[in-house]
């Protein structure tokens, strides 16, 4: 008891902390050490007797067949050491089935899907069929304080005791194992002990098949039994029920926590990010300071974090403003100056005017020396095209193979710091002739299947029809306008119609309100969010070295004590 107050605490904080909790409590508890033993307790072995005695009345009586005599469990086979009074059996030594009948009659059916195999008991999801209605695999007999055990997946642990007397009479399904229990021997000791990590071990170990593994009665019932004196069955059961009622209040406390932390985590960056008012901002931001340790532990607020310096970024909160510094409105001269080079030099298409930005389109304020334009006025968006058929094979080439970037090496580009490093297919000269190179570092962004999903080519390639390409006057453009994409996700999405393959056009993209800062600014804010993006990876990497450290130690402490 010792070591579980001790486990109780550590296993609150651990992912799966509780869950191991459970299964250590069962550990425990098939061993005898979770209660203490009674030396005026019956000793197991004159249960056993008794339990012999009831079968060969049963049997003579009719009601149970004569079962098959089965081996000992020798002294070399016994898995580990029990207490003295407590003795080592076949799980079929100390229980029974009813054998089977095809329904004549009206009945209750009990299938599978009946089972809450969190509770252990019959859901209140059971059929009563006439005998015309009735499956094929409706044959099994139960009764009130049978125990039932799916063998098909039996890793989903199916198990629960019938609490109960079904009126009509209750058939369940052939993909059910029957204990009922003889006498002296507790039916929930037995249900415990069927989703035990020892039993579950032994019947991964005889379960056969992949897709749907199963176990047969015959090696089931085989399987060896801890049998405790029948006192002690009833002490272990009761301690049980007390420790698992605690798991459940842990679990609920911590699902209370976690929600809390989220919600408070959301309100504040809400606050943060929309709030008008800036002494409420400071505020938010304060708070957040004050309990970031608490807040930013978990993965789904560090992802949260990562969101909210996006919007910070791109809404002109991230980085202070230098009234030094050159004017959006400069910028936009260059922008114009370049792209029309650009259109000169064949390089990119001259685009058509896009419509005029009315005051009430605009989202929020943004500060005084930026400029809402649309996002096509700050570069050059080109389509990719793919008329020629690529190969996935570049061996299939003599000489002359390009890089063809798809979405799916857009979408993958998040595992490798936003630079598109995958490519399955390739051009040769003929399909480059009719695509285009693109120079490695150029922005892409999917507008098919996965729409808005950005990253900077890692090599030289080219790009099909279901990719933009985005030219700006400076890195720092470019990367800031990822960044727009990135938050505006969500709302791109909504203009894909509702196909099989969905997609946007170009056109969508181009007319999207972009907020334009000072290019030095720019380089700010790409500086600022790439400190902090590093800093959301420290904490996204402490957080899995703590959870790490957690399940070590918990499951050192299963290994140690739980056997």
């Amino acid at each position: 008891m010792e070591l579980l107050e001790r486990y109780f605490d550590n296993a609150f904080d651990a992912p799966d902390g509780i869950k191991k909790l459970r299964e250590l409590i069962l550990t425990l508890a098939m061993q005898g050490k979770l209660v203490p033993q009674d030396p005026n307790d019956q000793p197991a072995s004159v249960l056993l007797k008794e339990i012999e005695a009831e079968k060969k009345r049963l049997v003579k009586q009719g009601k149970i067949k004569e079962p098959k005599p089965l081996p000992p469990v020798g002294d070399d086979e016994m898995p580990y050491v029990l207490p003295e009074r407590w003795e080592w059996v076949k799980l079929r030594q100390i229980c029974h089935d009813w054998g089977q009948q095809t329904p004549s009659t009206r009945f209750t059916y009990i299938d599978v899907g009946s089972i809450d195999n969190n509770r252990g008991t019959i859901s209140s999801d059971t059929q009563v069929l006439e005998s015309d209605e009735a499956p094929s695999r409706a044959r099994k007999i139960v009764r009130k304080g049978t125990i039932i055990y799916s063998t098909v997946r039996p890793y989903l642990l199916n198990a629960a005791v019938v609490d109960k007397d079904f009126t009509p009479n209750a058939i369940v399904s052939t993909a059910f194992a029957i204990l009922h229990p003889y006498s002296g021997v507790d039916g929930r000791y037995i249900y415990f002990f069927l989703r035990s990590p020892f039993f579950v071990r032994y019947v991964e170990a005889n379960q056969k098949g992949i897709a749907y593994p199963a176990i047969n009665d015959g090696d089931l019932f085989a399987g060896d039994f801890p049998l405790p004196p029948a006192a002690e069955q009833q002490r272990i059961v009761a301690k049980i029920d007390e420790l698992r009622k605690r798991c459940d209040a842990l679990e609920k406390l911590r699902a209370e926590r976690d929600a809390k932390r989220l919600a408070v985590n959301s309100a504040a960056v809400r606050q943060l990010v929309n709030g008008s008012d800036t002494d409420a901002r400071i505020q938010a931001r304060d708070f957040l300071g004050q309990h970031f340790g608490e807040l930013y532990s978990v993965k789904e607020n560090v992802t949260e974090l990562r969101k909210v310096i996006l919007k910070l970024a791109v809404m002109g909160k991230l980085v202070p403003q230098h009234p030094k510094d050159q004017p959006a409105s400069e910028l936009l001269k260059q922008i114009e100056a370049e792209k029309k080079r650009l259109v000169k030099a064949g390089q990119i298409r001259e685009s058509k005017p896009l419509p005029a930005i009315t005051p009430e389109e605009l989202p929020y304020q943004i500060p005084e020396s930026w400029n809402w334009i649309r996002l096509g006025e700050a570069g050059a968006f080109e389509r990719g095209r793919s008329k020629h058929r690529p190969r996935n094979d570049r061996r299939l080439f003599d000489d002359g193979t390009y890089p063809f970037v798809q979405t799916g090496d857009v979408s993958r580009s998040k595992q490798t710091g936003n630079q598109i490093q995958t490519c399955g297919s390739y051009y040769n000269e003929v399909g480059l002739k009719q695509s285009r190179l693109w120079k490695k570092g150029t922005l892409c962004i999917t507008i098919a299947a996965n729409i808005a999903e950005t990253g900077f080519l890692g090599m030289d390639a080219c790009v099909p029809d279901s990719v933009v390409v985005f030219l700006g006057v400076d890195h720092a453009l470019e990367q800031l306008v990822k960044m727009f994409i990135d938050v505006a996700k969500d709302d791109l999405e909504h203009f894909a119609p509702s196909t099989a393959q969905k997609n946007i056009n170009l056109g969508i993209i181009n007319q999207l309100l972009f907020p334009l800062p000072p290019l030095k600014e720019q380089h700010r804010i790409v500086s600022q969010f790439n400190v902090l993006m590093a800093k959301c990876d420290e904490l996204e990497l402490c957080i899995s070295t703590s959870r790490k450290k957690q399940d070590e130690l918990l499951n050192a402490m299963m290994a140690q004590y739980g056997g």
